[in-house]
């Protein structure tokens, strides 16, 4: 991997390679050009092999392979990527995670979609936007509270009588409502670390972090 790339902290199998590339870091050295999605912050989910790779990238926000050095991954710059991976090492999924996407469930159909059960899946939550830098308004508050009011755990008022919102926590009831509870990583703050990660809210439009994963 990359030197200038993060790779992912959790105890997944030896044959899964997984991470994230930072401001500096590149792609050259996985094995195989990623599978790319056309992002559209919603919860469609696409197994490789489908019919729609063929004509480019299609619009999704989570896809899962079972091929050997396949690699897939999001593109991201504040949102969250969660990346999936099974027990046996033979199993592995990427997904874009934002507001919009968490809130129509991208995580839930993205665990609904593997072969493997929940309870065998490890996730780790890659850099994102952290609370204290995600300010949101009362809709994306209403977005998650109206399906799950505890997800009101995830907001805090401010001083200016909006919310801050954080995507970990959401990401973790998510995952935790599906069934999955070996999960790690968390707790970078693409807004913060300027020195190795873009921000869309920090930058307005600049480019974007790489968040990968593929099996041997």
């Amino acid at each position: 991997m990359n030197a200038d790339c993060l790779r992912a902290d959790w105890p997944a199998p030896a044959n899964v390679i997984a991470g994230t590339t930072t401001r500096a870091g590149d792609i050259s050295e996985l094995p195989s050009e990623p599978l790319w999605l056309n992002q559209v912050h919603g919860a469609t989910v696409l197994k490789t092999g489908d019919p729609a790779f063929d004509n480019g990238p299609p619009d999704a926000d989570a896809v899962i392979s079972c091929n050997a050095n396949e690699v897939i991954a999001v593109r991201t710059a504040d949102c969250l990527p969660v990346l999936l991976c099974s027990n046996a090492g033979n199993e592995v999924a990427a997904a874009h995670c934002g507001w919009r996407g968490l809130a129509a469930g991208v995580l839930a159909n993205t665990i609904a979609a593997m072969q493997t059960p929940a309870s065998d899946l490890f996730a780790w939550l890659g850099p994102a936007i952290s609370q204290v830098a995600f300010e949101v308004g009362d809709d994306v508050r209403d977005a998650f509270t109206v399906a799950d009011p505890h997800a009101a755990t995830c907001f805090e008022a401010n001083e200016r009588g909006r919310w801050k919102a954080d995507l970990y926590a959401l990401a973790r009831q998510n995952l935790a409502r599906s069934g999955v509870e070996k999960v790690h990583g968390g707790g970078l703050c693409t807004y913060a670390d300027s020195a190795r990660f873009f921000s869309y809210r920090r930058g307005g439009d600049t480019g974007r972090m790489v968040t990968f994963i593929y099996r041997l």
